[in-house]
C-alpha cells in the first residue's frame, strides 16, 4: 500500500512517526462521456467566463466569494502560512468509549503504520493500550487543506483511524421521523421479532455487489457483440393494506425459503398458530394460496411416491413438471448463500408459491 501521508502521533510528550495509507478502495465501475454518433472523448475544459479562453491550472487560484459578490483570492501559499498544529501531527485529544461516537459521523477509514523500526515500541504501547481500555481515541490532524476529527482504534495488529464529521456537520434530523401518533401492537412486534429471527443473521463476508457484476457482464456482452438480454423487473409490490397479514405471509415466506437453502427442498408450510390470516385483504388471500399451495404439493408428491423419480428431482404434476416457476429458478440460483435481502427473497418465494397453487 502507498502511504498518502507522512507525520506522527503526538501521545502526551510521546511522539509516534507513522504513515497513512488508505484502509478501503472503490470497486465501481467508471464510465467516460462519449459522443455516440462517432465515439469521440467528451473532455471538460476550464474557461474563463470573462475572456471565454481556456485557462492552465498554473494560472488557476481558489478564491472566497462573500455574499455581496465579492471575489477574494486565496493561494496557496496564504493557506500555508496559516498555524496549523496538526499540519504533520495526529495529535490525541482524549479517550472516550467508542459506542460515544456517533456513527453518522463516521467518513474515511485509513491504517496508521509505524514509520522506521524505532516507532515500533511506542506504536505497540499505544495499540495495547487502546486495546485494554476498551476505548478509542479522539484527535484532530490535517489532511488536503483542512483540519479534521479523527477517531483511533484497534484492529488486529493495527491501528486504524478513521475521519470523522465534525458535530456542526450533522443535520438535525427533525421533520424525519413518522407523526408521534402511530402505535404499535405487541401483536404485530412479535410478528416481527419471529420475521428478524427467521431471517437470521447477515454473513458480511458473503455479500457482494451483484448491480457491478450485470454491469460487467453487460460489458463484456457488448464488446463480443452479443446481444443483452433484458431480465424481467422484479415486482415491488404496492401499498400494504393488512400489516398483520403481511408479516404473518413474510415469516411464513421466509421459513420456507430457509428450508430451500439449507436442503434444497420446500420447506412445509404450516399456519400460525392462534391466528387465522385475514381474507378481507391482499395478504390473507396470499396466506390462504400459500396454505393450498402447500396442499397441492403434499397431495402430489403422495400420489408420486410410487412412481419411479428422476435423479436430484421431485416428481411433478401437470404443467409444473414442464416449466420451473420463476421464483423457484431464484431460490435455487440462491442456494447455498445467505442472504441479507429478508424482504426480497420473501416476495420472490411467496410469487413461487401463488404460481404452484391451483387456479
Amino acid at each position: 500500500m502507498r502511504s498518502i501521508w507522512n507525520g506522527a502521533i503526538s501521545f502526551g510528550l510521546v511522539s509516534i512517526p507513522v504513515k497513512l495509507m488508505n484502509a478501503t478502495e472503490n470497486h465501481a465501475i467508471s464510465f467516460r462521456q462519449i459522443h455516440l454518433s462517432d465515439g469521440g472523448r467528451i473532455r471538460y475544459h476550464k474557461v474563463c467566463e470573462l475572456d471565454e479562453e481556456e485557462v492552465p491550472a498554473s494560472e488557476t487560484v481558489k478564491a472566497y466569494e462573500g455574499e455581496d459578490g465579492t471575489v477574494i483570492p486565496v493561494t496557496d501559499e496564504d493557506l500555508a502560512s496559516l498555524p496549523l498544529p496538526t499540519a504533520k501531527t495526529i495529535e490525541i485529544e482524549g479517550f472516550v468509549p467508542s459506542s460515544a461516537i456517533d456513527p453518522l459521523q463516521l467518513d474515511s477509514a485509513y491504517y496508521l503504520q509505524a514509520n522506521g523500526v524505532p516507532a515500533s515500541k511506542p506504536y505497540a504501547l499505544l495499540r495495547e493500550a487502546l486495546r485494554r481500555s476498551g476505548k478509542v481515541a479522539v484527535a484532530k490532524y490535517a489532511l488536503r487543506g483542512r483540519e479534521r476529527l479523527g477517531m483511533l482504534r484497534v484492529t488486529g495488529d493495527v491501528i486504524a483511524m478513521h475521519g470523522l464529521l465534525w458535530p456542526d456537520e450533522i443535520r438535525s434530523p427533525e421533520d424525519v421521523a413518522p407523526d408521534s401518533g402511530v402505535k404499535i401492537r405487541d401483536a404485530e412486534l412479535d410478528l416481527a421479532d419471529a420475521l428478524m429471527n427467521t431471517l437470521g443473521e447477515a454473513d458480511l463476508d458473503t455479500l457482494h455487489d451483484d448491480y457491478r457484476e450485470a454491469v460487467e457482464e453487460l460489458v463484456a456482452a457488448k464488446a463480443a457483440g452479443e446481444p443483452v438480454a433484458e431480465e424481467e423487473a422484479e415486482e415491488t409490490g404496492g401499498k400494504v393494506i393488512d400489516l398483520m397479514a403481511a408479516l404473518e405471509n413474510s415469516v411464513r415466506a421466509a421459513e420456507e425459503s430457509k428450508g430451500e437453502r439449507e436442503d434444497g427442498k420446500h420447506a412445509d408450510v404450516h399456519p400460525m398458530e392462534g391466528r387465522t390470516p385475514r381474507s378481507g385483504g391482499s395478504g390473507g388471500a396470499a396466506g390462504k394460496k400459500a396454505a393450498r399451495g402447500g396442499s397441492a404439493r403434499k397431495r402430489s408428491e403422495s400420489a408420486t411416491s410410487g412412481a419411479k423419480k428422476a435423479p436430484a428431482k421431485k416428481a411433478a404434476t401437470g404443467r409444473a413438471a414442464a416449466k420451473k416457476a420463476p421464483a423457484e429458478k431464484a431460490a435455487a440460483k440462491a442456494a447455498g448463500k445467505k442472504t441479507t435481502t429478508g424482504a426480497a427473497a420473501a416476495k420472490k418465494t411467496a410469487a413461487g408459491t401463488r404460481k404452484r397453487s391451483p387456479a
